[in-house]
């Protein structure tokens, strides 16, 4: 029987489900892979020896250092699961030179190297595949890439960070509040004790970043996404939002427009009918509109042992399986011929348009309405929908809920600064952008 081996960089709660999948299931795996081929775990890089493992590695060489793996002649696979972006760049590169496959979960590596990391594999007649990178067990990579290739993608929306999705569902309890949900988070090991990355949108950037690619066929732009996250959401938000049929949920969103492309990650309000809008807990899901197929979603688990290494182990069968393909004729990592994608142009934020949610805290006495909405009209925005109730920190005061008609970003912030010089209005103007999905 041939024999496929790996070397796996890491071994963390992800580098241990890989190897768990393939002990508990290499019967199933053999039988995918046919053509009495199966898979051996060659060689594992982790960083503590002495550490008790869940799962059984007798028979493995191990090592502290994963410079070893990606220089052992006896590798053909390498899967890479440390993360980070400095030394599994040099593993990627070492790899690359000695002509060995890669499997990866790292988005920020592909979102910000991917571009020169593709280009060298294709060199050197290489796979990187990297379905783990972006929404855990959810096969979202292929779907997009294989299932929908007949299409043009015109937009991609994606809860594609679990814990930003966490903290938002569970805001919706009573008495909560971000800093509350935050810890909790923490307690459950759902967020990190630095937690910057997930509720700032960085995470979800990386993954927009490859999803865009993919969609569109354009060049990895990780530099060009405009983030921002969920920090500044309050539970009253939230409570608002569902008053008025929608709920919050940090997104990526990649769409076509007239002028390029749009990639963002921030919150977003989305009504009630959407399905993605009932998506809660650390899940994922990913919804891609396409010329012919129309809205189609992926739903599923974004993290965790089990689901991120089916994936990663999904990839190395994938790979094993076009092993004997002709390299030219093998799927490229990005889904287009790597001398079609460009560097196509990403529009500002400022040119986007959308409708919008804005909350304030307004002097509760005559003629604070009329002044606000005479602003408004001014900036010619619209007013769709405006609920009032007095406010509950502050009697003297009134909060205000307004829900504007579609109207271009640049339009809403020359708005917002001329309500933040307006004196009766307190504190900061709360601005949440709001998507139909349609």
């Amino acid at each position: 029987m041939k024999k496929i081996r790996l070397g796996i960089l890491g071994f963390g709660t992800v580098g241990g489900g890989t190897v768990g999948i393939i002990n508990n299931t290499i019967k199933e795996i053999e039988r995918r892979l046919g053509r009495h081929t199966t898979i051996v775990i060659e060689q594992i890089a982790l960083r503590n020896l002495t550490k008790k493992r869940a799962v059984d590695t007798s028979g493995i060489k191990i090592t502290t250092n994963p410079l070893d793996v990606v220089n052992n002649p006896d590798v053909d696979i390498v899967v890479e699961l440390m993360g980070g972006t400095s030394l599994a760049k040099e593993c990627f590169e070492i790899a690359i030179a000695n002509k060995k496959h890669i499997v990866t979960a790292n988005k920020a590596l592909i979102a910000e190297q991917g571009n020169e990391l593709f280009a060298e594999a294709a060199k050197n007649n290489v796979v990187i595949a990297y379905e783990a990178a972006i929404a855990g067990g959810i096969p979202v990579v292929k779907a997009i890439r294989e299932g929908l290739s007949a299409n043009k993608i015109n937009w991609v929306a994606g809860i594609i960070n679990g814990t930003g999705n966490y903290i938002l569902s569970e805001m919706k309890q009573p008495n909560a509040d971000f800093g509350k949900v935050l810890k909790v988070a923490q307690d459950l090991g759902y967020a990190e004790a630095d937690p910057t990355f997930d509720v700032e949108g960085i995470d979800a950037a990386h993954k927009l970043t490859i999803l865009a690619s993919i969609a569109f066929g354009i060049k990895l732009q990780f530099s060009k996404i405009y983030t921002e996250g969920i920090s500044k959401i309050t539970a009253e938000d939230i409570t608002f939002a569902q008053q008025l049929g929608y709920q919050i949920k940090h997104l990526g969103l990649a769409s076509r427009t007239k002028d390029g492309f749009s990639l963002r990650v921030h919150p977003t309000l989305v009504p009630n009918s959407a399905l993605i809008a009932n998506v809660d807990g650390v899940m994922n899901a990913v919804m891609v509109n396409g010329d012919s197929v129309g809205t189609t979603m992926y739903y599923g688990a974004g993290a965790g042992a089990g689901p991120t290494a089916s994936a990663v182990v999904a990839d190395i069968i994938d790979i094993i399986r076009g092993l004997e393909q002709p390299p030219q004729d093998r799927v490229s990592g990005l889904g287009f011929a790597l001398n079609s994608l460009k560097v196509e142009p990403v529009i500002d934020i400022t040119e986007i348009e959308c409708h919008h949610y804005l909350r304030c805290f307004a002097k509760d006495k005559k003629g604070v309405l009329a002044t606000i909405t005479k602003m408004m009209s001014d900036s010619n925005i619209s007013i769709d929908n405006l609920h009032q109730e007095p406010c509950s920190t502050n009697k003297n005061d009134a909060t205000l809920v307004i829900l504007t008609n579609k109207v271009k970003e640049s339009s809403i912030n020359k708005l917002l600064e001329k309500l933040a010089s307006f004196k009766d209005i307190d504190g900061e103007i709360q601005r949440i952008r709001i998507d139909s999905l349609e």
